[in-house]
Protein backbone atom coordinates (compact mmCIF):
# COMPACT_ATOMS: atom_id res chain seq x y z
CA UNK A 1 0.00 0.00 0.00
CA UNK A 2 1.93 3.44 -0.95
CA UNK A 3 1.20 5.96 1.16
CA UNK A 4 0.55 9.48 -0.09
CA UNK A 5 1.93 12.91 1.01
CA UNK A 6 -1.26 13.36 2.89
CA UNK A 7 -1.52 9.59 4.38
CA UNK A 8 1.95 10.18 5.48
CA UNK A 9 1.37 13.65 7.24
CA UNK A 10 -2.47 11.46 8.90
CA UNK A 11 -0.05 9.09 10.54
CA UNK A 12 2.92 11.35 11.52
CA UNK A 13 -0.12 13.63 13.70
CA UNK A 14 -1.35 10.09 14.84
CA UNK A 15 1.90 9.07 16.57
CA UNK A 16 2.31 12.54 17.91
CA UNK A 17 -0.94 12.32 19.91
CA UNK A 18 -0.31 9.05 21.38
CA UNK A 19 3.36 9.71 22.33
CA UNK A 20 3.97 10.02 26.42
CA UNK A 21 7.51 11.05 26.67
CA UNK A 22 9.48 10.96 30.31
CA UNK A 23 8.67 14.40 31.19
CA UNK A 24 5.18 13.54 30.96
CA UNK A 25 5.55 10.67 32.82
CA UNK A 26 7.32 12.25 35.79
CA UNK A 27 4.67 15.37 35.89
CA UNK A 28 2.07 12.24 36.26
CA UNK A 29 3.92 10.31 38.45
CA UNK A 30 4.32 13.82 40.93
CA UNK A 31 0.57 14.69 40.61
CA UNK A 32 -0.51 11.26 41.24
CA UNK A 33 1.92 9.39 43.39
CA UNK A 34 2.36 8.38 46.45
CA UNK A 35 5.44 9.83 47.44
CA UNK A 36 5.11 12.97 44.90
CA UNK A 37 7.64 12.67 43.13
CA UNK A 38 8.86 12.44 39.58
CA UNK A 39 11.18 8.51 40.39
CA UNK A 40 7.67 7.52 42.12
CA UNK A 41 6.66 5.08 39.19
CA UNK A 42 6.08 1.81 41.63
CA UNK A 43 3.29 3.35 43.95
CA UNK A 44 -0.22 2.01 43.12
CA UNK A 45 -1.43 5.31 42.72
CA UNK A 46 1.16 6.24 39.98
CA UNK A 47 0.24 2.63 38.09
CA UNK A 48 -3.31 3.13 37.72
CA UNK A 49 -3.03 6.76 36.99
CA UNK A 50 -0.37 5.90 33.93
CA UNK A 51 -2.90 3.15 33.32
CA UNK A 52 -5.57 5.39 33.03
CA UNK A 53 -3.79 7.32 30.50
CA UNK A 54 -2.92 4.76 28.20
CA UNK A 55 -6.69 3.54 28.16
CA UNK A 56 -7.78 7.20 27.28
CA UNK A 57 -5.75 7.14 24.63
CA UNK A 58 -6.50 3.76 23.23
CA UNK A 59 -10.48 4.46 23.47
CA UNK A 60 -9.71 7.36 21.57
CA UNK A 61 -7.75 5.72 18.92
CA UNK A 62 -10.61 2.62 19.07
CA UNK A 63 -13.15 5.10 18.14
CA UNK A 64 -11.67 5.98 14.74
CA UNK A 65 -10.40 2.24 14.11
CA UNK A 66 -12.90 0.01 14.55
CA UNK A 67 -10.91 -2.79 13.38
CA UNK A 68 -7.94 -2.72 15.28
CA UNK A 69 -8.60 -5.99 17.16
CA UNK A 70 -4.37 -5.61 19.23
CA UNK A 71 -5.32 -2.19 20.10
CA UNK A 72 -8.24 -3.92 21.85
CA UNK A 73 -6.72 -6.93 23.10
CA UNK A 74 -4.05 -4.51 24.50
CA UNK A 75 -7.36 -1.86 25.79
CA UNK A 76 -8.55 -5.04 27.94
CA UNK A 77 -5.63 -6.02 29.32
CA UNK A 78 -4.66 -2.44 30.58
CA UNK A 79 -8.28 -2.16 31.89
CA UNK A 80 -7.79 -5.79 33.86
CA UNK A 81 -4.14 -4.66 35.03
CA UNK A 82 -5.96 -1.77 36.33
CA UNK A 83 -8.60 -3.21 38.16
CA UNK A 84 -6.09 -5.32 39.65
CA UNK A 85 -4.63 -2.64 41.12
CA UNK A 86 -7.57 -0.94 42.70
CA UNK A 87 -8.36 -4.14 44.10
CA UNK A 88 -5.19 -4.28 45.66
CA UNK A 89 -5.27 -0.79 46.71
CA UNK A 90 -8.62 -0.80 48.61
CA UNK A 91 -7.60 -3.88 50.38
CA UNK A 92 -4.23 -1.95 51.81
CA UNK A 93 -5.65 1.16 52.51
CA UNK A 94 -9.08 1.96 51.85
CA UNK A 95 -8.21 6.50 52.06
CA UNK A 96 -5.44 5.83 49.58
CA UNK A 97 -8.11 4.02 47.07
CA UNK A 98 -10.67 7.06 47.87
CA UNK A 99 -8.47 9.72 47.26
CA UNK A 100 -7.28 8.01 43.63
CA UNK A 101 -10.62 7.06 42.83
CA UNK A 102 -11.80 11.00 43.22
CA UNK A 103 -8.54 12.32 41.88
CA UNK A 104 -9.03 10.27 38.40
CA UNK A 105 -12.70 10.48 38.60
CA UNK A 106 -12.90 6.85 37.90
CA UNK A 107 -15.96 5.41 39.43
CA UNK A 108 -19.02 6.03 41.30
Amino acid sequence: MKLTNQNKENKEDILKTFTFNNSGKGDLFRTFGFKKSEQDSGSSESQIALFTYRIKHLTDHLSVKKKDHAAKLGLLKLVGKRKRLLAYLKKEDLSRYRAIINSLGLRK
